[in-house]
């Protein structure tokens, strides 16, 4: 069976060897693939040095085009499992084969997940980020709730495994701007099994939240509310 961990990367250079280094410890079974998303830090560099597997973006795609990118690798090589975690540091890899535990690979068991998703508000265990950005999160935990009747107690959680049904949904349909809540409410109005497994999570070990200034944070939170409603009337097709 292929199994593949997406890395995206944005001016990640003082993690991302250690987040690949992790993979290699905890997942050994998955082969790796990062995308650099057009750092204009020396991210390439650590992965050429390294010899990282990596993927170079010719300019700044944001989050959902790194992704999207690295669900289109495993779609054309074959891949029957994909998951991602970020860049940063702050997913663990040992929860990887939690996830997979959940996961309907080959179609056969309909009581598992097309997607799993990583969660650190079920047990409640490691950092539980900001303020702020949980508030952000209950509320777009409220909107996805109200427009699809099923809860996602982490649905900004950029740790999320998939089977190659939901690969090629994701090919075809994701969201660059807003990735994980609007593709989120995509895949459950059209009657995807979701779930989610509880994990533990770090600070982030580099760069800077999308919510981590106020302001900001209330122009991200009207952007998502808008992403979210988009999800669930068909989504933004990349």
């Amino acid at each position: 069976m292929k199994k593949l961990v997406i890395i995206p990367a944005y001016n990640e250079e003082n993690t991302i060897l250690s987040v690949v280094k992790d993979v290699s410890d905890h997942a050994p079974d998955y082969d790796y693939i990062v995308i650099n998303d057009g750092s204009s830090d020396g991210t390439k560099k650590v992965c050429e040095e390294n010899g990282i597997h990596f993927l170079d973006l010719a300019s700044n795609l944001g989050i959902g085009g790194a992704v999207q990118t690295g669900y289109q690798y495993a779609w054309l090589e074959g891949y029957e499992v994909a998951v991602q975690i970020d860049g940063d540091g702050q997913h663990k890899a040992e929860h990887i084969k939690d996830l997979e535990q959940a996961l309907n690979i080959n179609g056969e068991n309909p009581e598992k997940a097309d997607m799993v998703i990583g969660s650190r508000f079920i047990d409640k265990k490691g950092f539980q980020s900001t303020g702020i950005r949980r508030f952000g999160i209950k509320y777009m935990s409220w909107l996805i709730r109200l427009l699809t009747k099923q809860t996602i107690t982490d649905p900004s959680s950029g740790m999320r495994m998939v089977n190659r049904k939901m690969i090629k949904t994701f090919v075809d349909h994701y969201s660059w701007e807003f990735p994980e809540p609007e593709t989120n409410a995509y895949v459950l109005k059209r009657g995807m099994k979701v779930e989610e497994v509880p994990v533990e999570m770090r600070e982030r070990q580099g760069g800077t939240s999308s919510l981590a200034r106020p302001l900001k944070a209330i122009f991200y939170m009207i952007k998502i509310s808008e992403g979210i409603i988009m999800g669930t009337m068909g989504g933004r097709k990349q």
